[in-house]
């Protein structure tokens, strides 16, 4: 049976309020991605409309002019093939044409052009050259532009029969149109290679802090980060360092002062206790033997909350392993803990914290229910731990408020059991100085469920 929490979707922390738009879901997410998409887009833009006015005005222009003068050269020589008298002139006709205007000819005698009423157009060079014969021949002809490799054929009709000229194709196409496309392509493939280049610089120093501030939300020593890069990143990264002192000054004395001020009252109670046991037996002094028991184990909560945020460094830990000691030692006094491990699982924890956190959990869970299940898995980039049990829970308006130092929440205890009400802070403390956190919710069997996740 899933729970509620599980059947839920996963909130990005990136994308709090549900992820990008339709529209920038197709656009680059990362930094590096956006600057080079702000960079290639206009290069792309400026090609585009460079390649456009090319052809539109320069492709467009010279096709033309070369489509009239290889039209002119045709009509010349029909021109001179009319006029000719004998076989030996038209012989004469045919060589000055391949000497000189590099068309070859052959006739065939007898023969007739069928020409079609309608012509489909198969591209600008065959629509430039149709029309500059249409004007220069008054002749039926047909043109064939795409059958021949390298060569153009154009078929026109004499008295004598049908001319076959045949041309290389150098007399329509400019060479200069593929020069300008591998120019233009090439140019922007380099360019866009130097802007990746040149970007990839800039943002290493902000992927550099991303990482440092990361590291350090985990409770991970980031000792060696120093500001570099651009001045707008290095202001940030100075900002950062700056932050990360003051939170660690205020952590400290805060630790020192609970600290010491819980070790000082240690002495005033062992005097007190000491006194105690030398008045008589009377309801007023078990009275206050009862209070004495109840400030020491205040102050041992406070001295645990305090040894919570020390300086322990995270090490490579096996939480599975970690999850087996703190079983067995909470099961030692007969308790009966349900512990299923989904696959081997190791990430950098403070161990001892650690231990505190699960403890703390799992002890929650076996003084308020008989039945204690305990689950770890990995959820994607996640790794997830679950304490439930049988217990008769907390409500749901009450989840935050149990994790408020020193609150107690009477009608889901047990009388019979101490604590100070400092369990599930110290816990949750725990949970988010590794990066992670620790939230309550309802356990699918009935019960409480405690559900710490934690960054892989």
């Amino acid at each position: 049976m899933k729970s509620a929490t599980s059947e839920r979707p996963a909130v990005n922390p990136l994308y709090p309020q549900g992820g990008p738009g339709p529209i920038r879901r197709f656009l680059p997410r990362s930094l590096l991605g956006r600057a080079v998409l702000i960079i290639i887009t206009p290069l792309i833009l400026l090609q585009v409309i460079s390649t456009w006015i090319f052809f539109d005005r320069h492709y467009d222009t010279i096709t033309k002019r070369l489509a009239q003068g290889l039209a002119g050269d045709v009509a010349a020589v029909v021109t001179l093939i009319g006029r000719s008298q004998d076989d030996a002139e038209l012989i004469r006709i045919f060589s000055l044409a391949k000497s000189t205007m590099q068309l070859e000819l052959s006739i065939s005698e007898g023969a007739e052009l069928l020409v079609p009423d309608q012509i489909p157009l198969r591209g600008l060079v065959d629509s430039r050259l149709r029309a500059a014969l249409e004007e220069k021949l008054p002749v039926p002809f047909a043109v064939d532009t795409r059958s021949l490799d390298e060569r153009v054929e154009i078929l026109v009709q004499l008295n004598q029969g049908v001319l076959r000229v045949l041309v290389t194709d150098e007399r329509l196409f400019s060479s200069t149109t593929y020069i300008f496309i591998v120019w233009t392509i090439g140019s922007s493939i380099v360019l866009f290679g130097v802007a990746v280049i040149f970007m990839r610089n800039q943002v290493k120093p902000i992927r550099r802090l991303a990482t440092a501030a990361e590291g350090f939300g985990k409770g991970r020593e980031v000792a060696s980060f120093k500001p570099e890069g651009a001045t707008e990143v290095r202001q940030a990264a100075v900002a950062f360092i700056n932050m990360r002192n003051r939170l660690n000054r205020q952590v400290q004395q805060r630790t020192e002062m609970l600290a010491g001020v819980s070790h000082d009252l240690r002495t005033p109670l062992t005097r007190m206790k000491l006194q105690l046991e030398m008045l008589k037996d009377t309801p007023e002094v078990e009275y206050l033997q009862s209070d004495v028991v109840e400030m020491e184990h205040m102050v041992e909560g406070y001295l645990a909350f305090a040894r919570g945020e020390g300086k322990e460094t995270p090490v490579a830990t096996n939480l599975c392993d970690l999850l087996r000691e703190v079983v067995s030692q909470m099961t030692r006094d007969g308790g009966s803990v349900d512990l299923h491990l989904e696959q081997d699982i190791s990430l950098p924890l403070r161990r001892e914290a650690m231990r505190r956190c699960l403890t703390n959990l799992i002890g929650n869970a076996q003084r308020y229910g008989q039945q204690v299940a305990v689950r770890a898995g990995r959820r994607k980039n996640l790794i997830e731990v679950t304490v439930d049990d049988d217990g008769p829970g907390i409500p749901p308006e009450r989840y935050e408020d149990v994790f408020k130092p020193f609150f107690r929440l009477e009608q889901s205890r047990n009388p019979a059991t101490g604590g100070v009400g400092l369990g599930l802070t110290i816990a949750r403390d725990v949970a988010r100085s590794h990066g992670g956190d620790l939230v309550l919710e309802a356990a699918p069997g009935g019960g409480l469920r405690a559900r710490v996740w934690l960054p892989a």
